[in-house]
């Protein structure tokens, strides 16, 4: 009897994943981060990123990225959320995707991409922002990139900002580079297909 439960559970949890709507007949949806210094819209390119988007739709579809924070910033480089809470609890994450980074989209300015650990197969919520042209996070015949998989439409400005404010060593974190005052993506909207 049990094992009909857990089934039925699992059955139950893996449909209701499946009716996410995150718009598989769009190849260009856009995303609103609505954040405590603005908005920002991104275009993400479904072409040329079919299993980043969806992974990055999927967490925004079930609001898996409200209330967190970009805890990582550092000026002239990168603006990185999406995987702490205002706390700065670690939170839970899907299984890892595959790298998509050889897809011909270049680091540049205003670009979104999939921050992962140091083996190229790691990436699952957490993303950055490239807030300069960063070319060197592109893929190369000897390594492994960092996946491009979308560009900012609106409130690049935003970015901007965000990429000035004062940043310091987080104990907690064990990083350097974290906002000294919390900036928070307070919600991810997928936006109406056109």
């Amino acid at each position: 009897m049990i094992r009909w439960l857990i089934a039925l559970l699992l059955l139950a949890s893996s449909t209701s994943v499946l009716a996410l709507n995150i718009q598989k007949d769009n190849l260009y949806p856009k995303v609103e981060l609505d954040t405590s210094m603005g908005k920002i819209v991104v275009e993400l390119d479904r072409s040329r990123a079919p299993i980043t988007v969806d992974n990055f739709l999927t967490y925004v579809v079930r609001g898996d990225y409200d209330n967190t924070i970009f805890h990582r910033i550092i000026k002239d480089f990168v603006v990185q959320g999406g995987g702490y809470d205002p706390q700065l609890k670690p939170l839970p994450e899907d299984k890892p995707i595959f790298n998509e980074s050889g897809n011909g989209l270049s680091n540049a300015l205003g670009t979104i991409g999939m921050a992962r650990e140091t083996d190229p197969y790691t990436a699952t919520r957490q993303f950055y922002f490239n807030v300069a042209d960063n070319t060197k996070l592109d893929p190369s015949p000897k390594r492994w990139g960092y996946a491009v998989f979308g560009e900012v439409t609106e409130g690049l400005e935003v970015l901007q900002k965000m990429a000035q404010v004062p940043t310091g060593a987080n104990a907690a974190l064990q990083w350097e580079d974290v906002p000294l005052s919390p900036i928070i993506l307070k919600k991810a909207t997928l936006l109406p297909a056109p």
